[in-house]
């Protein structure tokens, strides 16, 4: 999704005159000013869709019980409608740089914003599970855009000096989205009663929890009208005078203006439209920055961190504990999540990529040991099943720990890392394609844990430590540090 990449599509899409003008209105800064305050605005807002993302995702947590109640479903189908999100968000990851290299960055904002809005609507009133499943793929479609062109429009903003922490910002929305998801999932399920299939204005609770996110979707859809195109798409659609604006916007009055084009127009004369094809080389066929770029997005499914947001009110029951109480251990858990975010946040361009995904790595191994320990103690099934305190407890400590871990680490440092570390010629399309691979990796785990964890819950989080064990030389011996390097360096 970089602009710098993507000039012969700015060929095909140069604007009539009929073609709006996406400015910002947010002030921006005077002479003499840091422009820093705007640059922070700039990417909230775009994080906005990070927000829809973590809360269409994490939303359906809370309404699994009322879903299988009403459809009168077993675990299998339940699972595939879950499921049914991360297909529609493969395939929006998978278009979405090629339909912002077309029309803009905050044009296919606003197509999502409008697929989040409609797929709220469509899943609060299914008539049966196929049906919500199919709204279930389109919010998928929006979460997918989303997934690709908030980190790529904030990195293409950023100045150098703040884009992790800028970058950071999609992963905060995202936490600040599940864990507002799962506080409306609470407040609903108790105003209802405790019960999510409880009625509340003559609907059943679990509707209203996938019916509230059109709000969220209408602040999506409007904060993208108050911020700039990205300044490398405008220069490569032939609009440098409005890209010089949004520059000063960003970089504040005292940068280079000249250099910076010239740096920008440099990367696009030596460029040609990106296909399919330029993804290909190598011993193994794609490229091996792209094989790193899926690799990366795989290991931060294959933890198996979603099972905790999709289906943690379905893993606490399976242990013994009612529905309102594994709500809330939900939340709490969504409140870990916020906390581990902010931590990195604050040290993602202090102490590097690299380190944190290391700590995180080591620290989520551990986690999940103790938890498939701890798991190994449940006895029964359904309703039946239950942990010994002592085991019961440990759990609940290492699920909290496994969180923290991966929230500082792995769950911001993979989203900056896919905004930064492709080459220029070929950025859009190798994010697209590593987050497609993230979102079909999120798909085998979640469709794979209600049967897996049946079966046998402990073995099922040993496997998840195994595979956070494995990306400790993954990231040691794969993993280029990106922190400070501007965009264009990226060769």
């Amino acid at each position: 999704m970089e602009a710098d990449h993507v000039r012969p599509a700015a060929r095909a899409v140069r604007p009539s005159p009929r073609e709006p003008i996406l400015t910002s209105t947010a002030p921006a800064p005077h002479a003499g000013e840091t422009p820093l305050a705007h640059v922070v605005f700039i990417a909230a807002s775009a994080a906005m869709g990070g927000f829809l993302f973590g809360y269409d995702s994490a939303v359906i947590n809370g309404a699994v019980t009322g879903i299988q109640q009403h459809f009168a479903v077993g675990p299998g189908e339940t699972a595939q409608t879950v499921a049914a999100a991360l297909l529609g968000s493969a395939v929006g990851a998978a278009v979405a740089g090629w339909l912002a290299d077309r029309f803009g960055r905050i044009r296919i904002m606003q197509l999502a914003a409008v697929l989040f809005a409609i797929s709220g609507v469509g899943s609060m009133f299914p008539p049966s599970i196929e049906v919500l499943a199919a709204w279930r793929v389109v919010g998928g479609i929006a979460i997918g855009m989303a997934s690709v062109i908030a980190p790529a429009y904030i990195a293409e903003v950023s100045p150098a000096a703040y884009r992790g922490r800028l970058g950071s910002f999609q992963q905060l929305a995202i936490v600040l989205g599940i864990s507002i998801s799962q506080l409306a999932n609470y407040a609903l399920n108790q105003a209802a009663g405790g019960d999510s299939s409880g009625q509340l204005a003559g609907i059943q609770a679990w509707r209203w929890m996938l019916g509230v996110e059109a709000i969220p979707a209408l602040v999506y859809g409007l904060m993208s009208l108050a911020i700039p195109e990205s300044p490398r798409y405008l220069v490569a659609s032939g609009r440098e005078a409005k890209a010089r604006r949004v520059l000063t916007e960003v970089e504040g009055p005292a940068a280079d203006l000249d250099a910076r084009i010239s740096e920008i127009r440099s990367v696009l004369e030596t460029e040609h439209r990106s296909r399919p094809r330029d993804l290909l080389g190598g011993r193994f066929g794609l490229l091996a920055i792209v094989w790193i770029g899926i690799g990366a997005s795989v290991f931060q499914q294959f933890v198996g961190i979603n099972v905790i947001f999709y289906y943690s009110s379905l893993l606490w029951q399976s242990v013994g504990i009612n529905e309102s109480n594994s709500l809330l251990i939900s939340l709490s858990t969504s409140i870990i999540n916020i906390i581990g975010t902010v931590i990195a946040m604050s040290l993602v361009d202090r102490v590097g990529r690299k380190p944190l995904a290391l700590a995180g790595s080591a620290g989520m191994t551990v986690a999940l040991a103790v938890a498939s320990w701890a798991f190994s103690y449940r006895t029964g099934t359904g309703d039946t099943a239950s942990i010994p305190n002592a085991q019961g407890a440990v759990a609940l400590v290492a699920a909290h720990f496994f969180v923290l871990c991966f929230a500082f680490s792995w769950g911001v440092v993979v989203w900056v890392l896919l905004g930064e570390m492709f080459p220029n010629r070929i950025r859009a399309l190798a994010l697209g394609v590593a987050a497609a691979a993230q979102w079909l990796a999120n798909w085998a785990i979640t469709v794979s844990f209600p049967s897996l964890s049946d079966w046998n819950l402990s073995a099922t989080y040993a496997v998840y430590a195994g595979f956070a064990l494995l990306s400790i030389p993954f990231v040691a011996f794969c993993i280029r540090e990106t922190r400070g390097r501007t965009l264009e360096s990226m060769g």
